[in-house]
């Protein structure tokens, strides 16, 4: 018989996932070279992370910072060179990861938020290309 996982619930929960589906991003051979190349502070990073996710899921303030332009300045920093497929492909693993870990109706507004969050950076990394 399959157990029931649990919602997301804290900080804690999130912290789980976050460091959970960044070892899969680090190791994935589209993704992980971008983000090893970027990220040079990976605790602060994961906090950072953790507190965005805390700030989206359970409405706190935690979270400082503006994804738009950290992700703007990342694609030029790549030559223009994130396309959708990379937004795929980190969907992807956050589902999965969400999927092994959690359940419930926060787990799925993760998901959902995530979804929406993707489509957005794409669109602004391509209006701040300017052609």
């Amino acid at each position: 018989m399959k157990t029931k996982k649990q919602d997301l619930t804290n900080r804690a929960d999130i912290q789980i996932l976050v460091n959970k589906f960044y070892k899969k991003i680090r190791s994935e051979n589209t993704l992980g070279p971008i983000f090893n190349r970027t990220i040079k502070n990976w605790p602060a990073h994961l906090d950072h992370i953790t507190n965005f996710w805390e700030s989206s899921l359970f409405l706190t303030k935690a979270y400082q910072g503006n994804p738009v332009t950290a992700h703007q300045k990342l694609d030029q920093q790549e030559n223009n060179s994130i396309e959708m497929n990379h937004f795929g492909i980190w969907i992807n693993l956050w589902v999965a990861t969400i999927n092994e870990l959690y359940e419930g109706p926060i787990a799925d507004l993760a998901i959902r938020r995530a979804r929406n969050m993707a489509s957005i950076l794409f669109i602004k990394i391509v209006e701040a290309r300017g052609h």
